[in-house]
């Protein structure tokens, strides 16, 4: 247990359903061989230490999860007597503060709170046992995190390297309304055609988010450089070195200097206020060109062949749908008429507002966002002669799971 950092194990990184071929691809250019990939994540085999790289530099993780160990536990009482046995003075400071985390699928089990206490339990009576002292614990993501992963007989503890959520990178201090969260913006943008170099076009930008993430992508900007907390800080053995020059490498990293049109737009003056914060947040404000004007004068730069990328309401929590449907109209409108050489996107959750837009898509992308099931929809906006596929930029395909 002493040499966790340094003892190669199962490592599980999570993410929200329909991101995990973009996670590995993240995971992969990272130089990192990869077990297996599954609905929600992918496996690794890999130390606690190199784990502490994967935290600061994915956009579309969740969670990077450890393995401490595997072990058969049919009830409650068989899970405490495996939990109990394990050596938790050596992992957690007794003198510190722990949460506890659970995935459970099993019949004795009606809510993971009980769980979660009874892995509680187990912990806090080893601590006591041996240090004499009873660690504080709670709820906060914010020290040393376990998770239990426990489904019918089969069960996994692991140390959550990171904590707090990786879905999350940190510069959104203000979120605005029906915020698109950072991970799943960062994958919709891998998704497209986009080159990191031509025009990204935003209009209807919210707070900011697909903006601010395409910004990020463009310059190389990972979010271990707006975060100075995870959970792998919170175990024993762990060497704060490895951490900043981890960090060190990340600047270094940042392109800078770049020559780029991200260009954002919104018909809301506090919504375009909220994303210049978020973006200034972010290090990005002057990358970006931000507008208050209705999505239809939005400026398109004719100079590149870029991409043109609307998030709009759905009509589920936003809007109605009478005025929708003439928002969805007037974006097919748009696109067909000011942006002529370019790829464009239409990220939603509502396939009626769809048929609306005038278009036939191109390709159907599948993604939630939270629950909802969504479809960002590819349009290939001809100027003149269709081009030859040669001539086309790649893509990130999704491969199917």
């Amino acid at each position: 247990m002493t040499q966790v950092f340094h003892t190669k194990s199962k490592v599980i990184i999570t993410c929200n359903k329909r991101l995990a071929s973009y996670l590995q691809t993240e995971v992969e250019e990272l130089g990192y061989d990869i077990v297996r990939t599954f609905a929600t994540g992918v496996e690794l085999n890999i130390t606690l230490t190199e784990c502490i790289k994967l935290n600061l530099n994915l956009r579309c993780a969740s969670q990077v999860l450890y393995s401490l160990k595997s072990f058969k536990a049919k009830n409650p009482e068989e899970l405490y007597t495996a939990l109990v046995a394990m050596e938790w003075e050596e992992l957690l400071d007794f003198s510190g503060y722990f949460s506890v985390t659970s995935n459970v699928d099993n019949p004795f089990i009606t809510t993971p709170l009980f769980a979660n206490l009874k892995v509680k339990d187990a912990i806090v009576d080893r601590i006591k046992d041996k240090k004499g002292i009873r660690p504080n614990t709670g709820s906060d993501a914010n020290k040393a995190v376990v998770h239990l992963y426990w489904k019918d007989n089969d069960a996994d503890i692991f140390i959550d390297t990171s904590g707090e959520t990786l879905s999350k990178h940190g510069y959104r201090k203000i979120p605005g309304k029906a915020p698109m969260l950072e991970a799943l913006a960062a994958s919709t943008i891998l998704a497209t055609k986009w080159d990191r170099k031509s025009p990204f076009v935003n209009p209807m930008c919210g707070s900011g988010t697909l903006a601010i993430e395409a910004a990020l992508l463009a310059t190389n900007r990972r979010p271990g450089l707006y975060r100075m907390n995870y959970g792998f800080m919170h175990i024993i053995g762990y060497d704060e070195e490895v951490f900043f020059a981890e960090r060190r490498n990340l600047k270094d990293q940042v392109i800078k200097n770049i020559d780029l049109q991200i260009i954002a737009t919104d018909l809301s003056e506090d919504a375009v206020d909220v994303s210049r914060k978020n973006a200034k947040t972010a290090g990005v404000d002057q990358l970006i060109q931000f507008e208050v004007c209705d999505f239809a004068d939005t400026h398109v730069p004719e100079d590149g062949k870029g991409v043109v990328v609307f998030n709009p309401e759905y009509g589920e929590r936003l809007g109605t749908h009478s005025k929708l449907e003439f928002t969805y109209k007037r974006m097919g409108d748009f696109m067909k008429t000011k942006c002529k050489g370019y790829h464009g996107y239409i990220f939603t959750g509502n396939p009626d507002l769809a048929k609306k837009i005038g278009l036939k898509a191109d390709k159907k992308i599948e993604f939630y966002n939270g629950k909802l099931d969504c479809r960002m929809l590819e349009y290939e906006l001809y100027d003149g002669s269709r081009r030859p596929e040669s001539e086309r930029p790649k893509r990130h395909d999704q491969t199917k799971l």
